[in-house]
């Protein structure tokens, strides 16, 4: 799958996403018009819908699928389901594991396991992410929710496009943080020396606020909590190295060595009304061993040292 990428112009400013690509890709409307409803066409890695419009400076991302379309074929694989009913079902995904297919993956992905449990998702945004409502990155573990239909997705993400849905997560970080609570109010953006990474930027960026609370402090360590206002691409990872508390074990976004596999972030809470019923639900997820251990490790050498 090719992957095209445009950056908006003054031209393109303000138009129809359609309309904006227009001349930009070899392909007809009609043919845009398909590979946006079917979720292959995203602005700053959000997948966006045929009305957007278009701002300059945002970043397109086109994939251009080959001859043969690729289909997410259900696989059996073992789920830590935290809850599920008839509209949507929320996991505690494990560390290692990529949420959604992608041009790019080779690998099995959550999405394959959960349509083979549930036998469908929601179509929303289209056939790379059946039922994905929002993401946590591939080390990140903890809580997810997906859709099983059209409706309960669309009424899902309208909450986080409102910032209605609560997302709170424990984080380990490098380093004592000497104040309780904070706010990171800074926008990020593809960093522009390394397409991999996101960063704290004001070209091509958007909005990023982040709160945290302390918990516990170490020796060289704290422990915090952190809310979610937005929900951009390594939000969370990248404020906290920012302000230069980064994660520990990110080895993305630390430059020094490291003592396991994957950032020490987990989504532990998830608050949401439900598309349904319409009452708000609040679930939890317990903090995976590995992060529990380093925890114990660290409150050992905290009484060593007393």
């Amino acid at each position: 799958m090719e992957e095209v990428t445009i950056i908006v112009d003054e031209q393109m400013d303000g138009l129809r996403i359609d309309k904006a690509l227009n001349g930009k890709v070899d392909l007809s409307r009609t043919k845009l018009q398909k590979l946006i409803a079917e979720g292959l066409v995203s602005v700053d890695d959000e997948p966006v819908k045929s009305n957007y419009k278009v701002k300059i400076g945002e970043e397109i991302i086109v994939d251009l699928p080959e001859e043969v379309e690729y289909v997410v074929k259900p696989h059996k694989m073992d789920l830590d389901i935290v809850y599920e009913d008839e509209d949507i079902i929320i996991l505690n995904k494990v560390k290692g594991m990529i949420v959604h297919p992608t041009a790019t993956t080779k690998e099995l992905t959550l999405v394959e396991g959960v349509l083979y449990h549930c036998g469908k998702l929601s179509d929303v945004n289209g056939v790379l992410r059946p039922g994905v409502v929002h993401r946590i990155d591939k080390d990140t573990t903890g809580l997810i929710i997906m859709a099983k239909n059209n409706d309960a997705h669309e009424f899902l993400a309208q909450q986080l496009a409102d910032h209605k849905m609560g997302r709170k997560y424990y984080a380990l970080v490098h380093g004592v943080i000497g104040h309780d609570h904070g706010t990171i109010d800074a926008p990020i953006g593809r960093d522009p020396y390394d397409r991999q990474r996101m960063a704290v930027t004001d070209k091509n960026s958007k909005d990023a606020v982040t709160y945290f609370t302390v918990l516990e402090r170490f020796e060289n360590h704290s422990l915090i909590e952190c809310a979610l206002q937005t929900g951009r691409t390594h939000q969370i990872r990248v404020h906290m190295e920012y302000i230069g508390f980064p994660i520990v074990n990110d080895s993305k976004y630390v430059n020094r060595k490291q003592k396991g596999d994957g950032q020490l972030l987990h989504a532990y809470e998830l608050t949401f009304v439900h598309p349904t019923t319409k009452k708000s639900m609040t679930v939890n997820a317990p903090l995976p061993e590995d992060f529990q251990n380093y925890l114990q490790e660290l409150r050992e050498e905290v009484i060593y040292y007393e």
